[in-house]
């Protein structure tokens, strides 16, 4: 009689493990583009920022001023960015401040953008060696930051803005920051 072996038994634990894991990915709740930041709850990182055309750039102390304000980290290069446009502008018209950093772009193809597809940005710089980014940790454009009076990130928002993302998650986020 042949003697049992256990590891026999690994290929369908393993394949019963990943399935597990499948699973559970895709029922999680939440949002899928919600990427965790150190910075929830913090200072905004400082900002140094290349002026873009004649538009002035956001500085340290304009994310310390009243009011609820978004960053917006985009570039002319990306797809995403042209998607959410149109959403920004609308922001925009309905009184929403917004900041925009143009990342890792060439001056003359961002301000065609703007062109092409509308400036909804109060204050508008750019970071053409990408340091910025990287103190805020953005890992891709566009990447939204709602920022509070005080100059602290309540929210990171990797990804376009669509209407269920305002909806959903950035209004709720810019209520909380004032109140």
């Amino acid at each position: 009689m042949a003697k049992f072996n256990p590891l026999l038994l690994a290929p369908p634990a393993l394949f019963l493990g990943l399935g597990v894991m499948f699973w559970v990915g895709l029922t999680r709740e939440g949002d899928p583009n919600a990427l965790p930041s150190v910075f929830i709850g913090k200072p905004a990182p400082n900002l140094d920022l290349t002026p873009l055309g004649n538009q002035q750039p956001p500085t340290n102390e304009a994310l310390r001023e009243d009011g609820v304000k978004l960053i917006n980290f985009w570039a002319s290069w990306c797809g995403p960015c042209r998607s959410e446009a149109p959403m920004l502008e609308q922001m925009n018209q309905n009184g929403i401040t917004i900041h925009g950093i143009d990342y890792k772009d060439n001056p003359d193809n961002a301000l065609r953008f703007l062109a092409d597809y509308g400036n909804p940005f109060t204050l508008s710089g750019a970071d053409f060696p990408g340091t910025n980014a990287i103190e805020w940790g953005v890992t891709g454009v566009p990447e939204t930051f709602v920022i509070d009076a005080d100059g602290t990130i309540l929210l990171r928002h990797s990804g376009p803005i669509d209407q269920r993302v305002l909806d959903e998650i950035i209004l709720p986020a810019m209520e909380q920051a004032s109140q």
